[in-house]
């Protein structure tokens, strides 16, 4: 191989050594997800932008006031997705950063408020997604490694670093 590609073959096999890790760690078998309350409310004004895409003309953001870390380990938090002509999408998701997976609890609709999904999953944020927004959450300031950031203050100074 030609020592630039080996180069970019080595540098993508780095960034998602991290997501890697941690979907080879041994599962807990004990471990037991705590029951996700309700999708907080949210307020647009108060989001914290981050990048998904530079080719997107999406805004993402979330909510500080949302974010929350849970004893089993899972950071939770509203996101919401901007277009340039005003539609607006949120979604209540977890991060479980151990195990390098997600869910989305809820979406939003402005006609009707909080749709509950009606049988949420983890997912891994390492497969192909239509878009990689929880991904890039996770590695702008929710996730250090396979465990959530020290504190939603942590987090929260880690997403307006960026």
């Amino acid at each position: 191989m030609p020592p630039i590609k080996t180069c970019l073959a080595l540098l993508g096999w780095l960034a998602l050594w991290p997501l890697a890790q941690a979907q080879l760690a041994a599962a807990d078998p004990d471990w037991q997800e705590s029951t996700a309350p309700a999708a907080p409310k949210f307020e647009v004004k108060r989001l914290i932008g981050f990048e998904v895409n530079v080719n997107s003309t999406m805004r993402w953001g979330v909510d500080p006031d949302t974010l929350v870390i849970t004893p089993d380990g899972i950071v939770r938090y509203v996101v919401v997705a901007q277009s340039p002509t005003g539609a607006l999408n949120a979604m209540y998701e977890g991060v479980r950063c151990a195990t390098g997976e997600y869910k989305t609890y809820a979406r939003f609709n402005r006609d009707s408020g909080w749709n509950p999904v009606g049988n949420p999953e983890w997912k891994s944020m390492a497969e192909i997604q239509p878009s990689r927004h929880t991904l890039s959450l996770a590695k702008q300031g929710l996730c250090t490694g396979s465990a959530p950031a020290g504190s939603v203050r942590e987090m929260v100074r880690e997403l307006k670093a960026r």
